[in-house]
């Protein structure tokens, strides 16, 4: 899957604990670097988010632009089969009108599993991109996959939480909502812990949601890290292991690439879900 390439200094090759935190460093506007400080803005997380969503947008608007009322072709066919997917679930899950939840689910759906696509291109491939066109100096970092970021997939968790309280306050009014925030579980005399404990569900709703697909992300993309490192060592085994192991873990990761999708788009409904509904 990846270059037998190591970037590091001029004059010595780099370890290897070197190369990945290298890898795993971002473009930003600060020289701090950290998976968890949310006050650093990661310039590479934001141009693949917004360039996924823009590629998603424009791959489902000429599916609807092609569409025909006759034998569908394949690419027609696929992305009927992708819908209906989502509209089913959401038939199960939302008892509601579902006009604008189906497809934000189907836009989640597609715009995640696209960034989680983008592990599939070898972890030096824009190194040796800017090394060639010599703009290596403007680029000293660059990670390409935005669901490996923590800030990345805190921000789509945020944006659900967001819809969460939307749908909540559209469903039950903003008195019915506010008095289930403070009467709900344990009745209105308990007020302060119902509080406490309705502001905990929705923060733990939100912080899982992000950090569940930052977890398995972040793993992959660093095994496949160690995978460019077992292909860079000068010896027949390292090389035959490189291949094996990378053709082996990029077919598995295949079905993680979309089943991490499906579960963000399924806790994506869920959680509308419950928003429609009351204690």
């Amino acid at each position: 899957m990846a270059t037998t390439t190591v970037e590091g200094a001029h004059h010595a090759a780099p370890t290897a604990s070197e190369y990945i935190r290298h890898h795993l460093a971002h473009l930003s506007n600060t020289h701090q670097q950290g998976p968890v400080d949310f006050s650093v803005l990661h310039y590479d997380t934001l141009f693949w988010s917004i360039a996924m969503g823009v590629i998603g947008c424009l791959v489902m608007w000429m599916a609807a632009r092609k569409a025909t009322a006759g034998v569908p072709g394949r690419f027609q066919a696929a992305v009927e089969m992708l819908v209906e997917m989502v509209e089913n679930q959401s038939k199960t899950i939302v008892h509601g009108d579902r006009s604008f939840i189906a497809p934000a689910a189907l836009t989640v759906f597609v715009w995640v599993a696209l960034m989680n696509s983008l592990d599939f291109l070898p972890v030096d491939m824009f190194s040796e991109a800017f090394k060639y066109f010599g703009v290596e100096h403007l680029f000293p970092y660059h990670r390409v996959v935005p669901t490996a970021d923590l800030n990345g997939t805190i921000g789509i968790s945020l944006g659900v939480l967001i819809l969460m309280l939307y749908y909540g306050i559209k469903i039950k009014g903003f008195g019915g909502w506010l008095h289930e925030l403070f009467a709900a579980p344990f009745g209105i005399y308990m007020a302060p812990f119902n509080l406490l404990l309705n502001i905990i569900e929705y923060a733990a709703k939100m912080v899982s949601l992000g950090m569940r697909l930052f977890g398995n992300m972040f793993a992959g993309e660093l095994l496949f890290l160690l995978i460019a490192l077992l292909g860079s060592t000068a010896t027949v085994f390292g090389f035959v292991g490189h291949v094996i192991a990378g053709s082996i873990w990029a077919i598995f990761h295949i079905l993680i690439v979309f089943l991490q999708a499906f579960i963000f788009m399924m806790l994506t409904l869920v959680y509308l879900g419950q928003a429609h509904e009351g204690h």
